[in-house]
């Protein structure tokens, strides 16, 4: 994916998804959607492929901070 709207991102590569306002990785490709799951793991998501744009680094890294700090404050 080239950060266009609308292309179609590659496995493993981390995109926003502005319906839902989250950060994902690409797990697969089924009919029309994109499967994202959240950067740390957790429950997949269905996303049209129209409202995906690649991470620029910045994004990417900051998403990977945010992840890690929000690990660091669960109990256990």
């Amino acid at each position: 994916m080239t950060g266009d709207v609308g292309g179609i991102p590659t496995l493993g590569e981390a995109v926003h998804d502005s319906d839902r306002n989250r950060v994902g990785r690409v797990m697969g490709h089924v009919g029309p959607y994109v499967q994202l799951r959240p950067l740390a793991g957790g429950l997949e998501w269905d996303a049209d492929p129209g409202h995906l744009r690649s991470l620029t680094p910045a994004e990417l890294l900051s998403a990977l901070v945010a992840e890690a700090n929000a690990r660091s404050r669960r109990p256990g």
